[in-house]
């Protein structure tokens, strides 16, 4: 996130987009909730009518895979209307004329045929957002889990640029993670092409400081994402893996062809606090300690790191993700693993991250820091960019994108889209929600949710078991007829593994930041 949870509060307008928000991130909506209350605008664009459109003044239900076409419409009102910030644009960004020009060839009447959104609800929501100050951008996967996710992304910055909205409070573009350390796998280089800090390893600066911290030369190439291993693990380019806390036998796009890629690896280890559905194809398991079983540091969605403490011991062999990292290092003779303590390790953060430098465990007893912290007397920095840009002219880039159709859309043969995510009571694959009793009492099984209209089409009703094919694999569960959903369009989330939407999704993948197109594929719904 650009900014923190704080100042969301402070927002004049929201355009909430990509995200389920009620459902998955409930302490953010109410921060959304209580800042409608006191006068606050709300825009959300969305396939489904999610909870959060009830307390929109204006939804905007698009068809998925058009998110870039939405915005592209946005943007179009905002710069003919001129309700852009010239002053913004002019002093902290580049590349403004060349955008410009490129949405020229953008015409209201084709966006609203490509997205299924009005005309005049674009243009409200682009009076809302513009005229608002200051707005906030809120998104999530429904954003980025595209073949254009990059570019949606990148659209949306420019939608906060062109408005004048970075660097402000209650402004900003603000990405909500999925859970509690996402943000701090990422920030400590769970990624293929930097180190920790998102420094690249193709930096020779870098790449010899970390060598001479670590004692061991390291490869100044970018490594392979993950969906990229899996895809040439088929053909054996990738011999082995060490999956931590993943479970990609139900979150990988195309469920079968990821199972025939752990099939063909001579090594699969797993390392996770419960025995979920790719152990099965693992080798080795490795037991692993839960959050309240050991000690450390967490980073949230708004960049804070946090102490989390151990409250219990852990079960049976189970151990802290640290003590096995170091005791398997250990035993391959690597060295500089022997680490007395956590805080050892956030000293070591410290003195290698340079936007962490300030902080160690002292100074975040009293609710964490929000990197950057370039120094023990910096008090972190809730909102970036509020002087300049991290290029190296110290200005933002409007970059143009173009609109294209998803990799795969509706035909006669598959007639409907399908889109996946979460809801309320479960978390991604169900590796630790569906051990919860309560929960599976609430919703206990897959349930298609399908369009009212559809459904009386095709005889469905509620509770019905219908079978759900694409190109890829099938899978059957219950039918939920439904006013939330958009005519030609199936919803259905990935938490359970006896009907996983991802037995059907594509592995078309974003050529930028290679994530999968797991929010829209073609589908056809029959009765079972």
């Amino acid at each position: 996130m650009t900014n923190s949870l704080g100042d969301i509060e402070e927002a004049e307008a929201f355009f909430i987009t990509g995200s389920n928000t009620t459902e998955t991130h409930p302490v953010i909506s109410y921060r959304v909730r209580r800042a409608k209350k006191r006068g606050a605008k709300v825009i959300v664009a969305d396939p489904r009518r999610i909870r959060m459109a009830e307390e929109a003044d204006v939804f905007l239900q698009l068809k998925p895979g058009t998110n870039v076409a939405l915005l592209q419409g946005i943007a179009k009102v905002i710069l003919e209307e001129k309700l852009y910030q010239e002053e913004f644009v002019r002093e902290k960004c580049e590349g403004f004329d060349e955008f410009a020009e490129a949405l020229q060839a953008v015409k209201l009447d084709e966006v609203s045929k490509i997205t299924g959104v009005p005309e005049e609800k674009i243009t409200q929501a682009a009076r809302i957002y513009a005229g608002n100050k200051p707005a906030t951008i809120l998104y999530a996967m429904g954003i980025t889990q595209h073949a254009q996710g990059t570019d949606n992304v990148l659209a949306l910055a420019s939608l906060a640029m062109l408005t004048g909205n970075m660097g402000k409070r209650g402004g900003g573009v603000n990405p909500l993670r999925g859970q509690n350390n996402v943000q701090g796998a990422c920030d400590m280089a769970a990624l293929p092409n930097v180190f920790p800090g998102y420094q690249p390893v193709t930096s020779e600066e870098a790449r010899k400081k970390f060598e001479k911290a670590y004692g061991a030369e390291i490869p100044g190439k970018p490594g392979k994402p993950m969906t990229v291993m899996f895809k040439e693990a088929l053909t054996g380019g990738i011999k082995g893996l060490y999956i931590m806390g993943e479970n990609p036998v139900m979150s990988e796009a195309d469920s079968a062809k990821a199972r025939e890629a752990l099939q063909k690896m001579e090594l699969v280890v797993v390392q996770d606090i419960f025995f979920n559905e790719t152990c099965e194809y693992a080798d080795v398991v490795l037991p692993a300690a839960s959050f309240a079983e050991k000690d450390g540091s967490f980073v949230n969605t708004e960049r804070r790191v946090q102490r989390i403490r151990k409250a219990i011991n852990p079960p049976g062999e189970a151990k802290s993700d640290t003590e096995i990292i170091s005791e398997l290092a250990g035993k391959i003779g690597l060295k500089g693993f022997n680490y007395s303590s956590q805080e050892e390790i956030m000293q070591e953060i410290a003195s290698l991250v340079p936007k962490w430098a300030g902080i160690n465990y002292k100074r975040m007893e009293n609710g964490g820091i929000c990197w950057p912290c370039p120094d023990e007397n910096h008090p972190g920095t809730p909102i970036l960019y509020t002087e300049k840009f991290l290029r190296e002219s110290g200005k933002a880039l409007f970059k143009p994108v173009t609109y294209q159709e998803p990799q795969e859309t509706p035909d006669e043969e598959y007639p409907f889209a399908l889109t996946t995510g979460r809801i309320l009571y479960h978390y991604h694959t169900g590796t630790m929600t569906r051990r919860v009793e309560g929960l599976s009492s609430l919703y206990g099984a897959e349930k298609v949710w399908i369009n009212q209209n559809d459904a009386e089409k095709m005889s469905i009703n509620q509770g019905d078991r219908v079978k759900v094919a694409s190109r890829r694999g099938e899978v059957t569960a219950e039918a939920m007829p439904a006013r939330e959903v958009l005519e030609g369009t199936v919803f259905m989330t990935f938490h359970f593994a006896e009907a996983c939407a991802n037995e059907l999704t594509n592995t078309a993948m974003d050529p930028v930041a290679k994530i999968p197109e797991l929010k829209v594929c073609a589908v056809k719904v029959e009765r079972a």
